[in-house]
């Protein structure tokens, strides 16, 4: 792939999504064996003008000096939408590549769970059922990284983007039928905050039995962190193969001030090589001197009960119900550790808020089930309060579900 040549066509691409409104993308990448995974192409498509195909172009990331400031400049213009399939980690990628922020996305996966496709309806699977194009799979798993790609390996990547923006139209065409755009939209609006960066203090929280170190091994323990990311990122290598975290806990706990001491750890591996066991036993030393810091005390929501496995499987016909109703995929809605945790917090007389704050990313931490907000308050949310709080009742009549 000419440099020049891919930033040439990068440039008139961009011109033309900002004509036409919308851009498709796709992308190639591997994970293996790395720190981060790595981008390995970009598959970019804009509408053409005849009829309704698309106009394909394949962008070399690997190329260092490839100019991406025409690609992030549309992807963060809020009047081009973004079209994407399951593009969470594509968006990432890009993110973390060209410095891009996103706005404007149009998720193909997301948006077929509201026209009764199915939670994660595959891209190959929407095409034949919508489109009736039928797609090879032969070069998903092969070796992206590699120079020059071949002929099979240039179709498949062209072929994943190439009826994306016909797909979203269709897509888009039922959920206007529906009137079910917003909803769509809503759901797709998570997606541009999408990172695969790693934030060490989160890295930190995530360590398993982290909350039984003590106060003074925590402190050891979020410094051995960010010396492996440090590590692993400097020598391109999966974190859990520089150390991983069952033995980083335990170098945390035991605090070892020798390398015999050190060796003693089940599990350290290669970290027992000399060099390491300094880094590791520097980190160890310095971390030592740093001030306790106790655990936070966990605020946990109500445990639930035997007796209300009958409220949870009343709330789960509820949605489901409407699910069905709605022709959607009962899991878009709520999952059953979500609504323990509903019928609980009733029981406790913690009452979910009557309309989520301005702003609130439901399911985050803290926050109240994502059942409760947005457009699934407004099919189904604000009805299980109701019959929680027996305002509302549920019956049968000829086999199906009354909801009063």
């Amino acid at each position: 792939m000419n440099l020049e040549t891919q930033n040439a066509s990068l440039r008139e691409l961009a011109r033309g999504a900002r004509a036409a409104g919308s851009i498709a993308l796709d992308t190639e990448f591997m994970g293996e064996g790395r720190y981060q995974t790595l981008l390995c192409l970009v598959q970019l498509a804009i509408p053409d003008g005849q009829d309704g195909r698309s106009r394909v172009e394949i962008v070399d990331p690997l190329a260092s000096d490839l100019d991406g400031a025409p690609l992030a400049a549309v992807l963060a213009d809020p009047t081009i939408q973004v079209v994407v399939h399951a593009g969470r980690q594509d968006l990432a990628l890009l993110r973390r590549r060209f410095g891009a922020e996103v706005r404007n996305v149009f998720d193909t996966q997301v948006a077929a769970g509201f026209v009764g496709m199915g939670a994660q309806c595959s891209y190959h699977s929407l095409l034949a059922e919508l489109l009736g194009v039928r797609l090879a799979k032969g070069a998903s798993f092969t070796r992206w990284d590699a120079r020059p790609l071949s002929a099979e390996q240039l179709s498949y990547a062209r072929e994943d983007v190439e009826h994306l923006l016909e797909l979203a139209a269709e897509l888009q065409r039922r959920l206007d039928a529906l009137g079910r755009s917003e909803w769509a939209r809503e759901e797709c609006e998570p997606l541009e905050r999408s990172s695969d960066e790693r934030d060490p203090e989160a890295v930190f929280q995530r360590l398993p039995r982290v909350s039984g170190l003590s106060s003074r091994a925590r402190p050891i323990a979020r410094e051995l962190v960010r010396w492996r990311e440090r590590t692993a990122a400097r020598q391109n290598r999966p974190v859990q193969s520089v150390l991983s975290d069952v033995s980083l806990i335990e170098v945390a706990r035991r605090m070892p001030s020798s390398r015999p001491e050190l060796e003693r750890i089940r599990g350290i591996g290669a970290a027992g090589q000399r060099q390491r066991a300094l880094e590791l036993l520097d980190v160890v030393e310095k971390a030592r001197e740093r001030p306790p810091d106790p655990a936070p005390r966990p605020t946990r929501p109500p445990a639930p009960r035997t007796e209300d496995g009958p409220l949870v499987a009343m709330a789960e016909a509820l949605l489901r119900t409407r699910a069905i109703e709605a022709g959607l995929a009962y899991e878009l809605l709520a999952t059953r550790a979500e609504l323990h945790a509903i019928v609980a917090a009733r029981r406790a007389g913690v009452c979910p808020a009557e309309e989520a704050p301005a702003g609130a990313a439901p399911g985050g931490a803290g926050e109240q089930p994502r059942v409760l907000y947005g457009w699934r308050r407004e099919l189904a949310g604000g009805e299980l309060l109701e019959l929680l709080d027996g305002r509302l009742s549920l019956s049968v009549r000829d086999g199906s579900v009354e909801i009063r």
